[in-house]
């Protein structure tokens, strides 16, 4: 890291948040008390144009050149919008990641994916550009709220669904270590999760054919976010219900034993509970579905588990079996059911 900021102009790209939290530590570690610092605020709603063309204006301002570095230090909100910012600004400026969600951590920082939200969907506007390093510290995870971390963890379970059995009995094994965020029981679970996108990203850098079962419960529920605005569910969570949904439509369509797919269900229940879909209008969902940047010649395709392990690319699901199975997780509320045996358990201990 130290041959990277020697000698040359060094801005920072932060998380308001998480900038009051670890700025400091940040600013020591790089021995660069006087570099600038753009903040951003927390949230989806913020990854938009707008606020990239106002961090490209202070990078101008600032003086920011062609051999200049930009740091992202944040989720993975910070990481697309900085990594579009630094692939776009002056034509293309180095960056390097420093995650701080756990969804970051072990999904979004790693691949070179970067990008903007529209009103239409999610990611609609961006760029393929890899970071120049990805520097990942679970300790800096000591802060992040239980609902971020859970977050998280659901794209974890996509890892293990689409490619790592051992993690996903892992993810059974160890969960109350896990879910209280204990570094020692998450570092193997990012160095999973890191390794496998890692693999497949190698393999498929621009999304040609491997690197689309990283979009399992992506299809619906990029849907689920555009639908609500980008504001009731943060991104781990609508993954949660959009590999529900897959897991149901599997299951459906004959591809996917019950057993197994009770169990990937069930699983991933036990890591929420989430965000209820009450009052969701699934007629919108079913409409940024089609908006969805994984639409190809007009046809909608999801990732679909064959078994814990593998999963398939299909196309050929009608809306309406879509809308069959967003109603039933609807009146099923397995989540719901789970906040509120969590709460009896409370209150009986009391």
């Amino acid at each position: 890291m130290q041959k990277l900021v020697s000698q040359r102009k060094i801005f920072i790209l932060a998380d308001a948040t998480v900038w009051r939290l670890w700025g400091k530590k940040l600013l020591q570690s790089l021995d660069a008390p006087r570099t600038p610092v753009i903040l951003v605020p927390s949230g989806e709603r913020y990854k938009r144009m707008a606020t990239v063309e106002k961090i490209a204006q202070q990078l101008s301002a600032q003086g920011a050149e062609r051999s200049s570095l930009l740091i992202a230090f944040g989720g993975g909100v910070t990481g697309d919008i900085g990594g579009f910012v630094a692939s776009i600004f002056l034509r293309g400026i180095e960056y390097v990641h420093i995650p701080t969600t756990l969804l970051a951590q072990v999904d979004s920082s790693i691949g070179g994916k970067t990008g903007v939200n529209l009103t239409a969907g999610k990611n609609l506007v961006g760029t393929f550009c890899q970071p120049r390093m990805v520097l990942t510290d679970p300790l800096l995870l000591r802060t992040l709220p239980r609902r971020e971390l859970r977050a998280g963890l659901f794209e974890a379970l996509k890892c293990a669904v689409i490619g790592d059995p051992k993690l996903f009995e892992l993810l059974i094994a160890k969960r109350s270590r896990i879910l209280s965020g204990e570094p020692s029981a998450l570092l193997p679970v990012i160095r999973a999760c890191a390794a496998l996108k890692s693999r497949v990203v190698s393999l498929d850098e621009k999304e040609g054919g491997l690197r689309r079962i990283l979009n399992f419960g992506h299809t619906i529920g990029h849907a689920l976010e555009a639908a609500t605005r980008y504001r009731r569910f943060l991104h781990g969570e609508a993954i949660a219900w959009g590999m529900l949904a897959a897991t149901q439509l599997a299951v459906q369509a004959g591809q996917l034993a019950s057993s197994t797919g009770d169990r990937i269900c069930s699983l991933i229940v036990s890591y929420g509970p989430v965000p209820s879909l009450g009052r969701i209008d699934l007629a919108a969902v079913c409409r940024h579905l089609s908006a969805d940047k994984k639409v190809r010649r007009g046809v909608v395709h999801f990732v679909l588990p064959r078994r814990i392990g593998a999963v398939r690319i299909v196309s050929g699901i009608s809306e309406k079996q879509v809308l069959s199975v967003l109603k039933n997780l609807l009146a099923t509320d397995p989540f719901g059911r789970l906040a509120r045996r969590q709460s009896r358990s409370r209150a009986g201990k009391q």
